[in-house]
């Protein structure tokens, strides 16, 4: 977590940063908002509607247009989803479950595979992107780095041939500033489109540059900061911009900031081996990261004074290809609150109900510490806070021991006990406005309060096994009515007292007519899984309130007919409060039998059905392919790259007396790379030692003529050595007394480099060498002449990310349309020893129902003891590596779009064995993830076979 409430005016007598609001055209002035904004609605949801707007903010909150708001951003990354028609998926799912707003980091390595390219076409439309989350109502919070070190990826964003030019990365350095700004204006020639304050989208605040090596602190991190700064200016971005620390705060004035939480964690990411989730994968990080631990987090912030929140990650996704840093494997699940397969999980409902209560209760954007309430069990923390303008009284309350803990807090006018589970956090209020009612107090949450039609509905959440009680003063006794069983109610000197247990029979309904307002108020009672299944929605004719379905996506509004797009999952029914004149509704476009209940809601009669079965196919009909024919004397390399340079721009020291054998320096930066070197005579070596350098994972393979002389790989990382960037190792191999011959040979070794370094210092380590280092014969000296091989051009659809430098690769064996009919028929498990590379081939059908959202994955199994990793290519696409001994990952995401659930696919599997076990795979099949009926329309990715 990090919070930041230090003012601008700390950077006194240095170069003006911060977030400068002042913006071109009259739009985002900080210094012109009025002195006082008092609390009241926040601004509608935004759109790219072709007004002008106005950004400020004072020390609480942002300002929209005069108006108060509270930013709930999810992080979720485009690029590691490479199905744009899946992004809808995921921006709906954040709208519908509170976010109202979206941050997005640009990473320079995706988009630009040559100095002077960028590619923002197919999987890399940023366009594209910020149209949707315009359509979809969210602001943007952009993020185009250049450095972006928290996101896990190769290099920390920074691209793979930055590695092999001058300058150093992250400083004022004239050579690197000048490839920046080139990537700087290059995503700003598209954000500019897209900006909220000219209406053109919803890009509502620029944050550059992450991580922790560069600092305002420091001088040399200001001057560099301060041309990130000019840069956007004179790109035209005229929202406000930030730092990625956090810092908040105008030029020239005095005026304190909102507080910023810029990275509130939403998981962790876990490294190969699983150091950070015991092995176990993210299953584990997630429930370590639960909803209880959300809310202790998210409650401290705000109790903080943080009203600009980033919830890292709201979706992690798949890193795909070569794109992950060396710290993390495969999958980027990250534990978020929406899985690697874009499925709600539980803990999605802390994140839910707290962003619809900042939404919808606006006292929240405006809060100063109040005086001390202390529980009377002390190991419940309580902070007080209170809205200087309607005196609504906030109080949050932690509970760090491991046992629930139930206490009455004197002071606080909560005059019952008050219960806050093992480990766990709680937001309670009082003297709140509710609609035309006031809130004395409660012991469960308020999730939201909103008017539809005629009436008045507050919904209140807490765990299933809680009693909720909330209490509303009301000089004249209302006629209250509950219209469940499990609701009671009392009416005492100016109090109506409701208590509810929450989780028993779902949502519990009470009405409240009369009394004090002759607008009628309906309470609603959830336990955790129940609010998951309420779903506000703003429509241009008023506000609505739908309950069952798994997911509430659209309304439309056509005469009296509400239009409602959703997403069943199991059995379930409907009920809607809706604007006035709506007085029928269809789902997914089927119409819906209703009928007006004592709420005003329109209840559906009967009940909806589930999702269909899913049925997956096995996996049949593989065929099978050796390869790695450069390991053999008498393979033609005379097309490969001579490795003759002697000096290069990287960290790591040139051997004395070279060559330069880097990777980096000969334009291969991801995958696999060879070396072949040849020399005269073999006569008195006895060993050959191989230094080597790559990122987590690396490992070394070394044939002789064509005959293995073994392997040699990077160790499994522990939880000190886990975010190690850069590993290096000298493998010595003995060579056999036999093969010490006179005459031409050849040494070819095969690298797998994995990652490059994230900097996150800022100290150029994303320059340490990958791939041979230096090579040395035990016994005797040989002068060797080296050439090198990695990856061909890059994919023009799939990206410099997506292959390496195996021979397959570079033959397209991984591709669809590749004519595998020679290729002997092979069944699985397989058991051979072999040192080097093999290649397993088919293709299978899906026939998943058009109205069926189904998430798949590809599980693999076998024996942990046998040494083995394999690179999955579904219809051309590298999704990921699976390292058999290693792990702890065994299921990877196929997103739909790369995957034809109608239609045909290819399968390619690239098997890396070191020859000292039996190699597999042994089971390899597909596995159903999560279905919906409903989900959206997805487009075919555009998958180039040979």
């Amino acid at each position: 977590m990090e919070l930041s409430r230090r003012t601008f005016t700390a950077l006194a007598g240095t170069a003006a940063l911060g977030l400068a609001l002042a913006g071109s055209g009259g739009a985002a002035t900080g210094t012109h908002e009025p002195h006082d904004v008092p609390t009241g609605p926040p601004p509608p949801p935004p759109s790219a509607d072709g007004e002008r707007h106005r950004i400020g903010h004072d020390r609480y909150s942002l300002l929209v247009d005069g108006r108060r708001l509270v930013l709930w951003a999810g992080e979720m990354h485009p690029f590691r989803l490479p199905s744009p028609s899946l992004w809808r998926d995921v921006l709906q799912k954040l709208r519908a479950h509170g976010y109202n707003a979206v941050s997005v980091p640009v990473p320079w390595n995706h988009h630009s595979p040559a100095p002077g390219t960028y590619d923002f076409t197919g999987v890399r439309d940023l366009d594209l992107f910020l149209t949707m989350a315009a359509e979809e109502r969210l602001y943007v919070v952009l993020c185009p780095g250049p450095h972006l070190g928290s996101a896990d990826l190769d290099a920390g964003g920074l691209p793979g041939w930055l590695t092999a030019v001058g300058g150093r990365a992250r400083t004022a350095d004239p050579e690197y500033l000048r490839h920046v700004d080139e990537w700087l204006s290059a995503v700003n020639r598209i954000a500019v489109r897209h900006l909220f304050t000219a209406g053109g989208g919803t890009v509502l605040l620029y944050r550059f540059e992450d991580g922790p090596g560069v600092s305002l602190d420091d001088p040399a991190g200001r001057a560099y900061l301060t041309r990130l700064y000019d840069r956007a200016r004179a790109d035209r971005i005229d929202v406000p911009l930030f730092h990625g620390d956090g810092r908040f705060g105008d030029r020239g004035t005095r005026r304190r900031a909102p507080g910023v939480l810029t990275g509130t964690s939403g998981g962790a990411a876990d490294p190969w081996g699983g150091a950070v989730s015991g092995g176990k994968g993210y299953a584990e990080i997630r429930r370590t990261h639960d909803a209880a631990r959300e809310r202790r987090e998210h409650l401290a912030g705000l109790a903080d004074g943080a009203t600009a929140h980033t919830v890292r990650m709201a979706f992690g996704g798949t890193s795909w290809g070569w794109l992950p840093s060396p710290g993390v494997y495969t999958s980027y699940d990250h534990g978020a609150a929406i899985d690697e397969g874009r499925r709600p999980t539980p803990k999605l409902a802390a994140l839910q109900q707290l962003g619809h209560l900042l939404r919808t209760v606006p006292d929240l954007a405006r809060l100063d510490p109040a005086e001390e309430v202390r529980a009377e069990d002390d190991r419940l923390e309580v902070r007080h806070l209170t809205n200087p303008d309607t005196g609504a009284q906030v109080y949050v309350l932690r509970n760090d021991s491991g046992e629930p803990v139930s206490t009455l807090l004197p002071g606080s006018g909560i005059d019952v006990p008050v219960t806050v589970g093992a480990h766990d956090a709680k937001l309670l209020t009082g003297r709140l406005d509710l609609g035309r009612r006031k809130l004395a107090f409660c012991t469960a949450q308020p999730v939201l309060n909103m008017t539809v039609g005629r009436q008045d509905i507050t919904l209140f959440a807490g765990r299933g096994g809680e009693t909720a009680q909330i209490a509303l003063d009301c000089d004249t006794q209302p006629l209250t009515s509950r219209l469940d069983e499990e609701p009671a109610w009392s009416y005492d000197r100016g109090r109506l007292n409701v208590v509810v247990p929450l989780g028993v029979g779902g949502l519990s309904r009470v009405l409240v007519e009369g009394g004090d307002s002759e607008t009628p108020m309906v309470l609603l009672f959830a336990d955790d899984a129940t609010a998951l299944r309420l779903w506000p929605y703003e429509t241009p004719s008023g506000s609505m309130l739908v309950y069952g379905p798994a997911l509430l996506r659209s309304v439309t509004l056509r005469g009296s007919t509400a239009h409602l797009v959703g997403d069943l999952v199991g059995e379930t029914g409907l009920e809607v409060w809706a604007p006035r004149g709506i007085t029928s509704v269809t789902w997914n476009g089927r119409p819906v039998r209703t009928q007006v209940s004592r709420t005003g809601s329109l209840l559906m009669e009967g009940l909806m059905p589930g999702v269909p079965e899913v049925r997956l196919p096995a996996l049949e009909g593989w065929r099978r392919r050796a390869e790695n024919p450069e390991s053999g004397a008498g393979f033609d390399d005379s097309a490969w790259t001579v490795a003759d340079r002697t000096s290069s721009h990287g960290t790591t020291p040139v051997p004395e007396g070279g060559p330069v054998l880097f990777a980096d320096d000969y334009g291969f930066h991801h995958g696999d790379v060879w070396y072949r070197g040849r020399f005269e005579n073999t006569r008195g070596v006895t060993s050959v030692s191989l230094s080597y350098s790559t990122g987590t994972q690396g490992l070394l393979m070394a044939w002789l003529d064509g005959r293995p002389l073994g392997t040699h790989r990077m160790p499994v990382p522990d939880e000190e050595t886990a975010g190690r960037g850069t590993w290096t190792a000298t493998a010595s191999f003995d060579v056999p007394k036999k093969w010490r011959e006179r005459g031409p040979h050849v040494l070819s070794v095969l690298v797998r480099p994995m990652q490059h370094d994230g900097d996150e210092r800022a100290e150029g380590t994303h320059k340490a060498a990958r791939g041979l280092v230096s090579a040395g014969f035990g016994g005797a000296s040989r002068d060797v002449e080296w050439r090198i091989q990695g990856a061909a051009a890059p994919d023009r659809v799939r990206g410099p990310l997506n292959n390496g430098g195996l021979y397959g690769e570079r033959e397209g064996w991984h591709l669809p349309g590749f004519d595998d009919r020679e290729w002997p028929a092979v069944e699985f498990p397989r058991e051979e020893r072999r040192q080097g590379v093999t290649w397993y081939r088919t293709g299978f059908r899906l026939d998943v129902d058009a109205d069926v959202d189904a998430s798949v994955g590809l599980t693999l199994d076998d024996d942990p003891e046998r040494a083995y990793r394999v690179q999955i290519f579904l219809n051309g696409w590298n999704m990921g590596q699976y390292i058999n001994d290693v792990g702890p990952q065994h299921t990877f995401v196929l997103p739909n779009g790369i995957l034809r659930t109608r239609g045909a696919n290819t399968l390619a599997l690239a098997v890396l064995s070191d020859g000292t076990t039996p190699s597999g795979p042994r089971d390899v099949r597909l596995t159903l993830l999560g279905a919906a009926q409903g989900g959206i329309p997805v487009e075919a990715v555009d998958s180039p076979g040979r």
